[in-house]
């Protein structure tokens, strides 16, 4: 069966992304040091709680602004918070050139509001995706299943018909479970290689 929509997973394959960025801007307007910020925000109970929608941007922010002293008003955080992402070119081109195949594209990340809109205004190529399946949207994070059967509704796609790459083992084997092909990806050079193998 061929492939019929490529799934790219957005932080550490389309985009690299440093919480210590967002730790020491903060913590110039904070009562807090930036590792203590970093603690905070960086892949935490509370992160993860804003990501599946368990706190809306406001009480997010609220939150942290509470623990960390916080100084500024919410459109300084979220400046903050958001700006720390680069682009990682060789994937982003790797993308495209599945769009120049005519092969719909989908972004499936755990992810926030205030990431997204960042990456939006930030990214051209982030607007030439088919669809989008973000965690913060449906309330339900990567590896859970339900938000793998909200992407094959979305991709109108199942089993092998889906190609996913993703940088974490755990949701690529909560992929390859449902049937679908997926790879791991550690660098792009090699999820180049075996994406065009999939696919040709």
């Amino acid at each position: 069966m061929k492939v019929k929509a490529v799934v790219f997973d957005l932080g550490k394959v389309l985009v690299d992304f440093d919480y210590g960025i967002a730790a020491r801007t903060l913590a110039a307007k904070s009562t807090s040091s930036a590792n203590e910020v970093r603690a905070i925000i960086d892949q935490t109970p509370l992160l993860f709680r804003y990501e599946s929608t368990q706190m809306t941007t406001g009480e997010f922010y609220e939150e942290v602004r509470r623990r960390i002293g916080y100084r500024g008003d919410f459109d300084e955080f979220a400046a903050s918070f958001g700006d720390i992402f680069t682009e990682i070119p060789a994937m982003t081109a790797l993308h495209a050139e599945m769009r120049a195949r005519q092969l719909p594209t989908f972004i499936l990340s755990n992810t926030n509001e205030i990431a997204v809109g960042h990456i939006r205004r930030n990214f051209p190529f982030f607007a030439r995706f088919t669809d989008y399946v973000f965690s913060f949207e449906h309330g339900v994070l990567k590896p859970e299943d339900r938000i793998y059967e909200i992407t094959e509704q979305r991709t109108d796609c199942r089993g092998s018909e889906i190609l996913f790459l993703d940088d974490k083992p755990e949701n690529v084997a909560a992929a390859v479970q449902r049937g679908w092909r997926a790879i791991c990806h550690h660098n792009a050079e090699e999820s180049t290689t075996l994406v065009k193998k999939l696919i040709d």
